[in-house]
């Protein structure tokens, strides 16, 4: 049997021992939070300078765990896709998937390396998290899991539109965009996020984000029930809408935009014309309500006002001057742009339920505002802006000094106008864009080549006129000056026009925004022509009115006033169009939705007064 060892027990004392070791400083080991691994889903990180406040975070999470909360003070702007949202998580839902990080168009979000987190009992109940770019309390671990190219759900590149090429159009007016075929219309329409953006900045609120979701899913009927919703020129818009949606995309914002426009048209042209007939027909009131509405103008908002109203059972008559409807889509609008048996499909969609449209009809000669005062409920004006504006300078006033309506509006029409052999156009928006391509052609025509300059007071980089436009123009060869001032149209001794001379514009307004252009005088030009057209914007044609009736609207800046309704300040009168917000089609149609709903509004309790 072994011994067992003696201990020593030691005194009682000893534990007295332990404070010798008070007065030492301690050993300390510090404690390294301990990182995750470099791909790790903890909590979320949102970049608040790239966050717009999309809201698709949200629509992506299956869990709900997302909840868009506006925080008062951000920045929000519709046009530009920017709302003031930020995103909270509810982490007793997130399963940190990572799908709101993938899909985020901005690459705002990410998940962070950190995964302990502390609260109080009373938090429990509201367990919601601000994500910012600092991390949970402010502690930063790094970021986790973040967009790559391989996990990013967003597609960044649209499908190219095949064009005509330059050389192909030379003096014809086919028209120049091909639009998508069945396979490039569902890819484009792949890459929709649905985020809404589009719908917030429309005019009209079109639900684009229904009719692209319908076209990926192959209801091209559904989409254009969508489309007439909100629009009865869909195949307008979706040819020359100013597509204030794609500015908006909120895949715009690191890649190119969806092609909404594009895809409206896809979807108008892919169905017969008497299937979309049926379609725009449904929903339309069959008993008729006894009342007429007199609409002085058939562009797209006196015929969107009319569509409108006829479909709630009014009887709508439409007084168009010239012989043709559409107003300045069919007059002011080249057929390479804008197809006219197009816009003829559009007409004949509205003329299906119902609206009786009089062609050649001028108000204020044929007949009187006094007499559609007399026999109709109410009476709109829906005047385009046919007459264009004058720059007033020296000898502008010269026979062959034009005006750029006015010469689309005969090129339409099929008048001879003496083609010029050159010309010179003043301006840099799209219809100055569309006057010098339509010359241009008309020369090939005529003379087998073509000479036509444009001149205009912006730098290139703030013309405006589409991009696209300007760099059509420029494959047709037609020349395009910036920062040119026009002085003057210079006539010779036998008066006959020799062209115009301009100078350098070196800025064009002052310190407090006021047009007030500087020149360079002594960097002058001529530039010879035989025609001079001014293309510096247009106004609308107000004869008809009278003096008297003139006198009494309230007029800003050649713009007629009208209430939230459309209705001006002659409670018979209500307006839309141009002559209330300036040439803009997708506004119009706009116009002609809040002047229907207005006008339809007053009937109703007219009635029921009565």
């Amino acid at each position: 049997m072994a011994d067992i060892p003696y201990k020593d027990k030691g005194s009682l004392l000893n534990p007295l021992k332990a404070l010798q070791f008070f007065a030492r400083p301690p050993v300390t080991e510090p404690l390294e939070p301990r990182l995750a691994s470099a791909n790790y889903r903890g909590f979320h990180l949102n970049d608040w300078e790239k966050c717009i406040g999309c809201g698709t975070c949200q629509k992506v999470c299956d869990n709900a765990a997302i909840t868009m909360v506006r925080i008062p003070g951000l920045p929000a702007d519709p046009a530009q896709g920017i709302r003031d949202q930020r995103p909270a998580i509810d982490y007793g839902r997130c399963c940190w998937c990572g799908l709101c990080v993938d899909i985020c168009p901005t690459a705002s979000l990410a998940l962070s390396r950190e995964y302990v987190h502390t609260c109080t009992d009373a938090e429990l109940d509201s367990y919601f998290v601000l994500p910012d770019p600092n991390g949970m309390h402010g502690r930063y671990y790094g970021h986790g899991w973040s967009k790559s190219a391989d996990s990013d759900l967003v597609d960044l590149q649209r499908q190219a539109m095949g064009e005509l090429e330059p050389s192909a159009r030379g003096d014809n007016f086919h028209e120049i965009v091909a639009g998508y075929d069945d396979q490039q219309a569902l890819l484009e329409a792949s890459r929709c996020v649905q985020c809404g953006m589009c719908f917030d900045a429309c005019p009209t609120h079109m639900h684009a984000p229904e009719y692209i979701r319908a076209i990926w899913e192959g209801r091209v009927e559904d989409a254009v029930r969508w489309i007439y919703r909100t629009n009865p020129f869909a195949h307008v818009c979706g040819r020359v809408c100013t597509h204030r949606c794609e500015e908006a995309c909120s895949i715009g914002h690191r890649g190119e935009p969806i092609a909404i426009r594009w895809l409206k048209r896809y979807a108008m042209d892919a169905l017969p014309p008497e299937r979309v007939k049926a379609i725009a027909a449904e929903g339309r009131v069959a008993t008729p309500s006894g009342r007429r509405v007199a609409i002085v103008g058939s562009g797209p908002a006196g015929l969107t006002a009319a569509f409108d109203l006829a479909k709630l059972g009014h009887a709508v008559t439409v007084f168009e001057g010239l012989p043709e409807p559409g107003g300045m889509p069919r007059y002011g609008i080249p057929e390479y742009r804008l197809p006219y048996a197009r816009l003829d499909q559009d007409i004949d969609v509205i003329r299906s339920v119902g609206v009786d449209i009089r062609c050649s009809t001028w108000v204020g000669k044929d007949i009187t505002l006094e007499e559609l005062q007399r026999d109709f409920d109410a009476v709109v004006l829906a005047l385009g802006l046919q007459f264009g504006r004058s720059t007033r300078i020296p000898n502008s006033d010269h026979p062959q000094v034009r005006k750029a309506v006015t010469l689309l509006r005969q090129a339409t029409a099929g008048e001879a106008f003496g083609t010029p052999r050159s010309a010179v156009v003043i301006g840099g928006g799209n219809v100055a864009m569309d006057i010098a391509r339509t010359l241009a052609r008309l020369q090939r025509r005529e003379y087998g080549a073509a000479r036509v300059t444009v001149t205009a007071l912006e730098a290139r980089s703030h013309f405006l006129a589409d991009a696209s436009e300007v760099l059509e123009a420029a494959e047709e060869e037609i020349e395009i000056l910036d920062a040119r001032g026009p002085r003057e149209c210079v006539v010779d001794g036998a008066g006959n026009l020799v062209g115009l001379r301009s100078w350098r514009v070196m800025s064009i307004f002052d310190a407090q925004g006021r047009f007030a252009p500087i020149y360079d005088e002594s960097d002058e030009r001529l530039h010879e022509a035989e025609m001079v057209v001014e293309a510096i914007g247009q106004v609308a044609d107000t004869a008809l009115l009278g003096e008297a009736l003139t006198e009494r609207l309230e007029w800003h800046r050649g713009r007629l006033r009208v209430d939230a309704d459309g209705r001006t300040s002659e409670s018979w009168l209500w307006a839309a169009g141009d002559m209330v917000n300036g040439p803009d089609v997708v506004h119009a149609v706009a116009d002609g939705h809040r002047v229907a709903a207005g006008i339809h509004a007053w009937l109703e309790q007219r009635e029921s007064v009565q």
